[in-house]
């Protein structure tokens, strides 16, 4: 298992992003797919070691096309120069929660936990009410050391509590929060030891197992939105 393919490719991609050279590399892409493939394989056995539903479905099903929508956006950049793959119970559903790896030369690489997908009102409803009801519960996964050494929770916020909530609550900068994730850092030289890096993502994984079940319980009622 190696991912100097998938390095070598996302830098080349990132150069050239464009339909003509994504055409005339293609066995590039395979070669780089399957590699990061193997790599969330590899991430996956260990994750089953403490997180087994999230670790039941096959790699290639997890990860996420490099196809961009460029609909709405003024980069109309063909492609997304990353392989990304969300490993959850639900595969690559964003709820239930589960565990993020993008990986993206430039430094732009990072393994990441938690709920990301702040669109969906009733899920940052489910769990805001869950952070008001048991704030000495999220308190305490927070301030765990193997939790508040390595990460902090980011996500998207309002500049007030919203109404409903009270103002002086004890985790009051967590209620105003429409979503709650976590993100470490790659650097692009770590990638160059794809078996160190399995290693540090199952480790950093573990340490959100604790966040990833408070989160999964507030979810628990959670139904997708049809399409």
């Amino acid at each position: 298992m190696e991912l100097q393919s998938v390095k070598a490719y996302l830098t080349e991609l990132q150069a050239n992003n464009n339909r003509d050279w994504y055409h005339a590399h293609k066995q590039d892409f395979v070669r780089a797919n399957a590699d990061f493939e193997a790599f969330i394989g590899a991430v996956m056995e260990g994750i089953s070691a403490f997180d087994p539903d999230a670790a039941s479905h096959h790699p290639k099903d997890l990860t996420f096309k490099l196809v961009r929508d460029t609909r709405f956006s003024h980069d109309k950049s063909p492609y997304q120069p990353a392989f990304r793959a969300h490993i959850g119970p639900k595969g690559k559903l964003p709820i239930p929660v589960g565990y993020y790896i993008m990986l993206k030369p430039g430094n732009q690489s990072f393994l990441g936990g938690g709920l990301f997908a702040d669109m969906f009102k009733d899920a940052t409803a489910m769990v805001r009410q869950a952070i008001a009801d048991k704030p000495e519960e999220w308190a305490d996964i927070l301030a765990a050391p193997s939790f508040s050494e390595y990460f902090t929770v980011g996500g998207t916020a309002l500049k007030k509590v919203p109404a409903g909530f009270d103002p002086e609550h004890p985790q009051a900068a967590y209620l105003k929060h429409k979503s709650w994730y976590l993100e470490v850092p790659i650097q692009d030289e770590e990638l160059d030891d794809a078996e160190r890096l399995v290693d540090q993502a199952v480790s950093m994984f573990a340490r959100m197992k604790p966040f990833h079940d408070f989160l999964n319980d507030a979810l628990a009622k959670f139904e997708m939105p049809s399409r």
